[in-house]
């Protein structure tokens, strides 16, 4: 078994604790590097982290010879970018999700790295907990008869930083983010439902900007169908007095609820009948993830998120959002240089 020596590029608050402490605590792995521009930032990350080198240019980092794979947890802007850069170096990516801000970027860095035969792997990391894994079991054993539709309602509060005109979280700006949260958090959603039902083949979705606190979609409804014929809505709503987060999937016998980002049980309930299961969140929330990932590297098992499978999710969501990008003019120009990291 080899040890796989890690660099990421973007070394901000998704690793802080979800994923940078675990390339050090899985075996066979360890973080020999981080990248960030702010040289104060990279430095003290890479202190406190215990990372033996740190940068400021992320060329270096990713042309390290100590540095085996890459992982990119940059904002989703800078996802094709760097992924195209590692490729021709031909050290594995491991991308944060979105994959990209469009279908088309993924396309991109999907080729990218299969001309130069090195794995793509994308943190959908739901896709490898024990609460979701659940969800596929009682699938896979037919506990609800035949799957007929699902249901997803997700709503939540505007985020403290949405009212600061002047300075708004990356993730409510289409530029860098693909569009607002919907993009950041329903791409979650949608794509453990592809891992549990199977790919989403046809998409029709509305979108607005109802509240006007920053210029990214603040409200979304979708309908589709699943390769397999199931039938799916949601509606996702980011201005709301609370929080809401059901994940509904009904089949002929019975019916599985969970919370795709909300602590709470699957249940299942079968004629007249309710059972739940309850699962304690791992403290480093990506680790079951990166353990598939290293497992991968060095020829055991597969990781169950790949450029493949999250490419797909990103094209619900571009269908989704089609009209609403068109009726707004959001384009989005390629990286050109790595600024702001």
């Amino acid at each position: 078994m080899k040890t796989i020596r890690w660099g990421i590029i973007g070394c901000g608050d998704v690793t802080e604790v979800k994923s940078g402490p675990s390339f050090q605590k899985i075996k066979y792995s360890e973080l020999v590097a981080v990248m960030r521009r702010n040289d104060q930032k990279a430095a003290d990350y890479a202190k406190r982290h215990r990372v033996q080198k740190w940068y400021n240019d992320a060329d270096k980092l990713i042309n390290d010879p100590d540095v085996d794979a890459i992982y990119i947890a940059t904002p989703p802007h800078y996802h094709m970018y760097y992924t195209l850069k590692a490729a021709k170096v031909k050290k594995p990516v491991y991308v944060e999700k979105p994959m990209a801000r469009t279908f088309s970027e993924c396309q991109k860095m999907i080729k990218s790295c299969d001309e130069a035969g090195i794995p793509l792997f994308t943190a959908y990391y739901r896709r490898s907990l024990p609460l979701f894994l659940k969800v596929k079991e009682l699938l896979d054993n037919n506990q609800i008869g035949n799957v007929r539709f699902v249901k997803i309602t997700l709503y939540q509060p505007p985020m403290p930083g949405d009212y600061d005109t002047y300075n708004l979280p990356w993730r409510v700006i289409p530029e860098i983010s693909g569009g607002g949260y919907f993009v950041d958090l329903a791409s979650h959603t949608l794509d453990i439902l592809d891992f549990l039902i199977g790919p989403i083949s046809k998409v029709f979705g509305l979108a607005d900007n109802q509240a006007k606190l920053y210029p990214a979609e603040d409200i979304v409804s979708a309908i589709f169908t699943f390769s397999n014929g199931t039938i799916g809505m949601g509606f996702w709503y980011f201005t709301a007095s609370k929080q809401v987060d059901i994940v509904e999937i009904v089949g002929n016998h019975g019916k599985i609820t969970f919370s795709t980002f909300m602590n709470k049980p699957v249940t299942l309930k079968i004629k007249g009948s309710e059972k739940s299961y309850e699962f304690r969140r791992p403290q480093y929330i990506q680790q079951p993830h990166i353990q598939s990932i290293v497992n991968e590297l060095n020829g055991i098992g597969k990781c169950p998120s790949d450029g493949i499978n999250a490419a797909r999710t990103s094209w619900v969501i571009d269908e989704i959002l089609k009209e609403w990008r068109t009726k707004k003019g959001i384009r989005f120009p390629e990286q050109q240089r790595d600024n702001n990291i």
